[in-house]
């Protein structure tokens, strides 16, 4: 201990007992739950398409399947950019194999998510949500990067989990479009009209806690096993 506390000082860097608070841990994992359901979901759907059917949910799997292609090469690396999340963010377990592998993973995910706004359900309003905050994600992706390389571990981690944070919107959405959903009959409302509300909502609730966490924690995060900090 006495050995790590005196590098941290040589490199001006203080040490902090910090962990993630209980509400961003128990979010994390239910995103984390949702995002693989979702993907697991769409490919049975995707290899077993449903015969026909009037219900908004065959309609969606409909559109879909029409680029069944393009949505695979989205969600396959989505699922596998979101399982590795934990061993990039861990203060426990963090891998370096992870983190090799997080930013191509998320480059392939940004930009095929840009490809897909193409077929938005929710038309305009969902795909200038995607724009706006995949393009977010992609910046904090590069930003993430540029500091790794520069070997700031600090920053890195602050736009790591930045980009993790906005990518995990995707499964905040799900419970937002759930709500649609059980309401429509008093709304009346389509998918094609809440859809980019829900995308919006979902999107933003994940980007706004993250950076208010963020914030609220200044330099002092969790990197490599304990919370360094560029102020004593």
């Amino acid at each position: 201990m006495g050995r790590m506390d005196s590098s941290a000082k040589m490199q001006g860097h203080g040490t902090y007992p910090g962990t993630y608070p209980g509400w961003l841990k128990v979010g994390f994992w239910i995103c984390v739950v949702i995002a693989v359901a979702v993907v697991l979901r769409r490919v049975v759907a995707l290899a077993h398409p449903s015969q026909g059917g009037a219900s908004p949910t065959a309609a969606l799997d409909g559109v879909f399947a029409s680029h069944a292609g393009l949505t695979l090469a989205h969600i396959l690396p989505a699922v596998a950019f979101v399982l590795l999340t934990p061993f990039v963010v861990s203060r426990r377990f963090g891998a370096a194999w992870a983190e090799r592998l997080f930013y191509p993973l998320g480059a392939v995910v940004g930009l095929t998510a840009y490809a897909m706004s193409v077929y938005s359900v929710g038309g305009w309003v969902e795909r200038s949500a995607v724009l706006f905050f995949n393009s977010l994600f992609l910046y904090s992706l590069a930003r993430a990067y540029g500091f790794m390389r520069r070997g700031e571990a600090v920053e890195k981690m602050r736009w790591m989990l930045r980009a993790v944070g906005i990518l995990l919107g995707i499964a905040t959405t799900r419970p937002v479009m759930g709500v649609f959903f059980a309401t429509s009959r008093l709304t009346h409302l389509q998918p094609s009209q809440f859809f980019g509300i829900a995308f919006w909502i979902g999107f933003s609730i994940n980007t706004i806690a993250i950076e208010l966490w963020l914030r609220s924690r200044g330099d002092r995060l969790p990197v490599g096993g304990v919370a360094v900090g560029s102020r004593p």
